[in-house]
């Protein structure tokens, strides 16, 4: 699941919304909304984020937010460390080798180190 899909699919959850009431209301099929909240597309697109923002009657941090969150979801993330040190060369293959055994603590503790060495603009 990326961090859209699982933001879209709690905001269906709180708001007692189906993916096929959802889909039907953002002209897109059941199956497309439910690839995009298991992380099986890719990011959507900006006319979608706007889209789901409208429905759910998002504003200001919220819809940002979504903004932000769709920024950060594509399912399939290539690293290209051409130029990069050797270290950071095998910190992007160890990660993509190991990143489907990391349990969610040492995620979250990855995301905290990046966070405070290089925040996200």
């Amino acid at each position: 699941m990326t961090p859209f899909g699982a933001r879209l699919r709690a905001l269906r959850d709180a708001r007692g919304v189906t993916l096929t009431d959802l889909a039907k209301a953002l002209h897109v099929s059941p199956a497309y909304l439910s690839a995009l909240e298991h992380g099986h597309r890719g990011r959507p697109s900006p006319g979608l984020i706007h889209q789901v923002n409208e429905f759910f009657g998002l504003i200001w941090d919220d819809a940002e937010d979504m903004v932000r969150l769709a920024r950060v979801s594509h399912p399939r993330v290539v690293l290209d460390t051409a130029g990069l040190s050797p270290e950071a060369t095998a910190l992007a293959n160890r990660l993509a080798r190991d990143i489907r055994r990391l349990p969610p603590d040492a995620i979250a503790a990855l995301l905290a180190i990046l966070e405070r060495a290089a925040p996200e603009a």
